[in-house]
């Protein structure tokens, strides 16, 4: 598993638009296997190498910025590619109603420093992309937020091992939700850890 992207790793626009298609699927396939609901807002998107390839690789299509473009977005989302004793999330707080979703952020400000994932039993307490605000400064959290849950060896271990139970918490007062992690979404993440 590679851990970060280099201008190398990035195919110029022509060449990228031969493949563009069969990679995008393929990916868009592989993150579905990446994906768990927390609640009834909060999806975790587990990002590897192959996710931000894609994700740069569409920004760049998109903007048509070059090498000055690339740059920035190797800066912005080589952070989000998993070092090998880590996993990295984006979560997002999907709530299609513009006044429910001021609503709720508005209620569940500091939520970034409530987040963990338990391996076992023992709990990982996510750590924030320090880049950005999560929570405005009148308590509203963002709808998109990036975290890194390290871990040490041992849990690296036991969150390899088929019959160890992984559940990610939000243990925020106003949104207090978990989810048991599929033995699914489990094979895919221990990948992460190559």
């Amino acid at each position: 598993m590679k851990h970060m992207l280099t201008a190398s790793d990035i195919l110029p626009p022509s060449e990228y638009e031969k493949i563009r298609d069969e990679r995008r699927r393929a990916i868009i396939a592989m993150k579905k296997s990446r994906r768990i609901s927390i609640g009834p807002y909060a999806t975790f998107f587990f990002e590897n190498y192959d996710t931000m390839w894609l994700q740069v690789q569409e920004m760049l299509r998109i903007e048509k910025g070059g090498v000055e473009q690339l740059t920035d977005e190797l800066r912005a989302y080589n952070p989000l590619i998993p070092k090998g004793n880590e996993l990295i999330a984006t979560i997002m707080f999907e709530i299609e109603d513009p006044v429910r979703r001021a609503d709720v952020l508005a209620r569940i400000g500091g939520v970034e420093k409530q987040i963990e994932i338990r391996v076992g039993g023992e709990a990982i307490r996510a750590q924030a992309e320090t880049d950005l605000d999560y929570t405005s400064a009148e308590g509203k959290a963002s709808s998109v937020q990036f975290v890194h849950f390290a871990m040490t060896k041992a849990q690296i271990i036991k969150f390899c091992q088929p019959n160890t139970e992984v559940v990610i918490a939000i243990t925020h007062p106003n949104y207090g939700h978990m989810a048991v992690v599929p033995e699914a979404v489990k094979e895919q993440l221990v990948k992460d850890f190559s």
